[in-house]
């Protein structure tokens, strides 16, 4: 388990974190989500003890990060952004250092980074410089030296910026197969890295969280979550758009640039699909087309990091 609490960290007068408590437990893996400079970064390397907090506590695996360092981190594999390596050596020789300074020994230095390689499918460039892979390679290497101990936690800051979406998929792909077994935290602010991967999401603002629920959840959110746009054959708009209004599921109705109105729902009456269906009945109307709209996580997004959330 991870254990974070009143985390807050200071750079002279400027506070870039402020108070963060939460926890992450077995089988999660959290995704830290927010603009350039909301602080996630920055929470990152206070928890994996990169960075000491100006105050707070970080508990990993029962171990304080402050004072048994060494244990706390022997539970964490960490994939800083960039992913920075030594590029002159090559994936083999590399992986090898890695795990050498992580205690390893002997035969054990072949089993972990033959265990790493194959978990993150390194084999074909294992003897190749660093510097002459692929961006998606190269950040595969990051991963295996995360990866090198098998550690129970994995803490990756960005780790698919700057790839291309086949690099992304791939990445994407080993961080689930990896979430069964380990807890995994993901710093990004590519809004789709956190639907695609994480089973909960925590939106970060100028250092505080400010929301913090599943994606759906965070989804639901959303003013549009629900919503209904719709045409009528043969009724004018503004007929459409008072008839819909007077609905008690209806919270309000705009008007669609090109045709048709978009009714938004009533909080505390929910879903208006059916409640238009028998309007349309009553009314002996034939739509021209009727679409139902699920809420999305850059209108959520978009709402609570610019402080115009409900």
């Amino acid at each position: 388990m991870i254990e974070v609490q009143n985390l807050t960290k200071q750079f002279g007068s400027m506070t870039v974190v402020k108070d963060l408590s939460f926890e992450v437990v077995p089988g999660s893996v959290l995704g830290f989500l927010g603009p350039n400079g909301a602080g996630k970064s920055t929470t990152m390397k206070m928890i994996t003890g990169f960075l000491t907090p100006s105050s707070g506590s970080v508990r990993i695996q029962g171990h304080c990060i402050a004072s048994h360092r060494q244990a706390a981190q022997a539970e964490m594999g960490y994939l800083p952004e960039g992913a920075p390596c030594y590029e002159d050596m090559t994936v083999a020789a590399f992986l090898k250092f890695i795990a050498e300074i992580r205690g390893a020994r002997g035969a054990l230095v072949r089993q972990w980074v033959d265990r790493a390689t194959d978990t993150v499918s390194l084999r074909a460039v294992l003897h190749q410089r660093i510097e002459t892979l692929s961006k998606g390679y190269k950040r595969r290497v990051g991963l295996a030296q995360a990866l090198i101990h098998d550690p129970s936690i994995l803490i990756l800051d960005e780790p698919t910026d700057g790839l291309d979406p086949n690099q992304k998929h791939q990445v994407r792909q080993m961080i689930l197969d990896l979430s069964d077994q380990k807890i995994v935290i993901i710093s990004t602010h590519i809004l789709e890295e956190v639907s695609a991967v994480c089973s909960r999401a925590m939106i970060i603002n100028a250092g505080e969280i400010v929301l913090d629920d599943t994606p759906e959840g965070l989804c639901q959110r959303a003013e549009g979550h629900l919503s209904v746009s719709l045409r009528i054959n043969g009724v004018d708009d503004e007929v459409l758009s008072q008839t819909c209004s007077e609905l008690p599921q209806c919270r309000r109705v705009a008007m669609i640039d090109g045709g048709g109105v978009l009714v938004f729902p009533a909080e505390a009456l929910g879903d208006p699909l059916t409640a238009l269906q028998e309007m349309m009945k009553a009314n002996n109307w034939q739509p021209e087309w009727i679409q139902q709209h699920q809420g999305q996580l850059d209108e959520v997004f978009r709402s609570a990091t610019g402080g115009r959330l409900q």
